[in-house]
């Protein structure tokens, strides 16, 4: 593995954990959505990762390969005054748990901050090595 291609694999990483970020800000804006007049409502999205090789070496980076809806059920709310209510006075709201997708934003969130730090380091090491050339 050659020092440049750790470039690339924290690259691939850093855009795979901002696609990331991005799908936990849209959950994040949709916890609280009710389901329009066709009874569907916005489901939880998470993203799917893949192992993609790099190069000709033996070093491997990451891609977003699928970005999945949940399964989980809609949420079941008692709201009879709200104008989406059905006979029974119940809303359907969106199936994202706002607890889960904030750990889910720290988590990517520190995976994006180390493969920065990698990156940088990975500088800093290059630019000593030709500084001891001199």
């Amino acid at each position: 593995m050659s020092m440049f291609s750790i470039f690339n694999v924290s690259g691939s990483a850093i855009s795979s954990q901002s696609q990331r970020l991005n799908v936990v800000a849209s959950n994040l804006a949709n916890a609280d959505a009710v389901a329009g007049p066709d009874g569907q409502g916005y489901k939880g999205r998470q993203v799917v990762f893949e192992t993609v090789p790099m190069g000709s070496d033996a070093s491997s980076g990451v891609k977003v390969s699928a970005i999945r809806e949940s399964n989980e059920p809609m949420k079941r709310v008692h709201n009879p005054s709200h104008p989406s209510a059905d006979a029974d006075g119940y809303v359907l709201q969106s199936n994202v748990n706002p607890v889960e997708e904030m750990v889910n934003m720290i988590s990517a969130s520190r995976s994006y901050q180390n493969n920065v730090e990698v990156m940088n380091t990975a500088k800093t090491l290059m630019l000593k090595t030709l500084q001891m050339g001199q």
